[in-house]
């Protein structure tokens, strides 16, 4: 018997069936935005989660109307005619059918909504696909004009650029589609260029693909075209990267007006209500807990969204088994177990042993290692802190005490990671930004004549800074019998940095075709240059916006600290004289507790700090893990200014 995700994908496909004009943009969005699943099957899901959120937020509306009291009131009814009606009263069952309808009421508001969001969501990845497209686009075209240079033909130009996809992103991923095409649908290209030109989100490049068609139509001169568009696309680079910081900058102004201000807003407000009743502590807590990091991680989304992804660059190499010498008679000699039995051990503990001599390294090479070490100490420290807290009778009290103990077993985790990822992170910042020097004398000594091997020998001994030592041991690996690629491979595997897999992976592939790669390294060494300009720009641009949110921050935790110093703390007193007998001067503070105030403070106060120091990493270094440093700074300001302090 059919199920009923059977039955709802026959009615979903007949609805397409029966009107496909409707859905025609939402199928070319989904294409565009290479989601994966046929129209049917995404409307299928849209329907699904629609109807998930919809009763979720349905049951959680009820649940907390259910919590809420009942009020005491009852309704009246009159008329003009002054025809008297007897009163009626709201009884429970009158209030739980009620709730179920507003219940009712808010699952189809929610449904709706959640449907027409998931409609709208390949349009909206379609576009955040077009800017990374965009933005990596003189890259890979620097890359098609280094393969192009060395005799290869489109399609393997083509085919080696899918192979990168962790390289060049989403443009690698676009021509991945013309390989696709032309492999197993037995296109040929011009056919397979034409669909990836009716399909690719990005109007750049199809105005790349437009113009390379009419050049391979026409037999004109491809590697004419390619240098060209690469010097005009390294132009349009700088173009894209200030609409991307404009936007960047709006967002962070965005961010400082309705995450750090308002809630600052809100919360003074609801103060000031709350000691004149109860129901404001509600409203200030969801605006702690729950406005102020949903919407902070929602803006941190965001940033990401339309950023490129530059955090990590994967190569994965293929790993085979020779079987050539099986047939081989292996002669074993006494007397060298021993020496075998040595080697096996020394294979146990190697990592051991270099973990032993270079603690740090280790951590310094990947700093997400940290935590190994971290979070067992942070977790040992809360175990023993709940030991020996005694248990106090006032809830407030006892969290009061927790919380300081807390806050330290988060910066332990938070501290190592920050350091260690920031030395890790200035090494390899200074490392590219010798990398378009580099590339530059590389380029000027392999037009003299002299090969790429014989380049990275002169080089070896020239003065580039932090670069230098890995350009000796770039050396070392080719006089020890690496070939270059080999060589220039291993040193993009130590750094793992876009930039530096960018160059390696130009120059490599330049490098198997042609021994003559002057002009492609020149490319590279421009492409590179434009790529630090733009890395320098950001930095200079959001740096200012960094700073702009420690200020905000300070000011944020200056008025609460206000607040509570100067405000809670004077009524807390009026309180303590009220209840010993002050008589009617009492001043009314509601029934909420003034430690409860003081409490929501000091939390508000620590989930502003981490998560604008995230945001702070985010928008000035593009990198969120960059942003552990300056969250552990903020924890550790407002701890001092609560604990000391106050």
């Amino acid at each position: 018997m059919p199920s009923l995700r059977v039955h709802l994908r026959r009615f979903i496909r007949r609805r397409v069936e029966r009107n496909p004009m409707r859905y025609r943009d939402l199928r070319k969005d989904l294409v565009a935005a290479n989601i994966g699943v046929t129209i049917e099957h995404y409307l299928l899901l849209a329907f699904l989660v629609s109807l998930l959120i919809g009763a979720t937020c349905a049951a959680a509306a009820f649940l907390a109307m259910q919590l809420l009291p009942l009020p005491q009131f009852s309704l009246g009814i009159y008329n003009v005619f002054c025809i008297g009606l007897p009163d009626y009263v709201l009884t429970d069952r009158v209030f739980t059918a009620l709730h179920l309808l507003v219940s009712v009421v808010i699952f189809i508001l929610a449904a709706y909504a959640s449907r027409a969001l998931a409609l709208r969501y390949p349009a909206i990845h379609k576009t955040t696909r077009a800017t990374r497209i965009n933005l990596l686009l003189h890259n890979a075209v620097s890359y098609m004009y280094a393969m192009r240079r060395g005799g290869a033909e489109m399609v393997d130009i083509f085919r080696s650029l899918s192979e990168n996809a962790g390289i060049y992103g989403e443009v690698a991923d676009e021509f991945r589609r013309v390989v696709r095409d032309t492999d197993y649908f037995g296109c040929d290209l011009i056919t397979a260029l034409q669909n990836l030109q009716e399909t690719t989100p990005s109007e750049k490049l199809q105005d790349f693909i437009q113009d390379l068609i009419s050049v391979i139509e026409s037999g004109g001169d491809v590697l004419e075209y390619l240098e060209t568009r690469v010097r005009l696309y390294q132009e349009d680079a700088k173009f894209e990267q200030q609409n991307f910081l404009s936007t960047l900058q709006m967002a962070a102004e965005s961010y400082v007006a309705l995450f750090v201000a308002g809630p600052l807003f809100l919360i003074i407000v609801m103060i000031v209500m709350g000691f004149l009743s109860s129901t404001p502590i509600t409203q200030l807590s969801v605006v702690i807990y729950l406005l102020i990091p949903v919407g902070s991680l929602f803006f941190i989304l965001f940033i990401d969204i339309i950023s490129i992804k530059t955090e990590t660059v994967e190569r994965y190499t293929l790993a085979k088994w020779l079987h050539e010498f099986d047939d081989v008679r292996v002669e074993k000699r006494a007397g060298e177990e021993s020496l075998f039995r040595k080697l096996r051990n020394y294979d146990r503990i190697r990592d051991l042993r270099s973990f032993l001599r270079h603690p740090l390294q280790v951590f310094l090479i990947d700093p997400n290692r940290t935590f190994y070490v971290t979070v067992p100490i942070a977790v040992v420290y809360v175990i023993l802190l709940l030991t020996v807290t005694p248990a106090y009778p006032d809830i407030e009290v006892l969290i009061d005490v927790l919380d300081d103990h807390l806050v330290v077993a988060l910066l332990i985790m938070l501290v190592p990671f920050g350091i260690c990822y920031q030395v890790w992170r200035t090494k390899v910042m200074r490392i590219e930004a010798s990398i378009p020097e580099f590339l530059s004398r590389l380029s000027g000594i392999n037009q003299v004549g002299l090969t790429l091997a014989q380049a990275i020998s002169i080089l070896a001994s020239a003065d580039l800074g932090v670069l230098t030592y890995e350009i000796r041991k770039i050396q070392r690996d080719i006089e020890w019998g690496a070939s270059v690629q080999e060589a220039l491979i291993r040193f993009e595997v130590r750094i793992r940095t876009p930039a530096i897999a960018r160059a390696v992976t130009l120059i490599t592939t330049a490098s198997r075709m042609t021994g003559s790669i002057g002009e492609v390294l020149n490319i590279a060494a421009r492409d590179a240059a434009i790529s630090e300009n733009l890395k320098r720009e950001r930095s200079a641009e959001m740096s200012i916006y960094t700073v702009i949110v420690y200020l905000v921050f300070i000011v944020f935790l200056f008025v609460v600290a206000v607040i509570d110093s100067q405000f809670l703390t004077v009524l807390a007193g009026v309180e303590t004289v009220s209840g010993a007998g002050a008589g009617m001067g009492a001043i009314p503070l509601g029934t909420t507790p003034i430690a409860t105030f003081e409490r929501l403070l000091f939390h508000g106060v620590l989930i502003q700090a981490i998560f604008s120091g995230l945001i702070a990493g985010q928008m000035g270094e593009a990198s969120v893990r960059a942003g552990v440093k300056h969250a552990a700074v903020m924890l550790i300001i407002a701890l001092l200014v609560f604990a000391v302090i106050l």
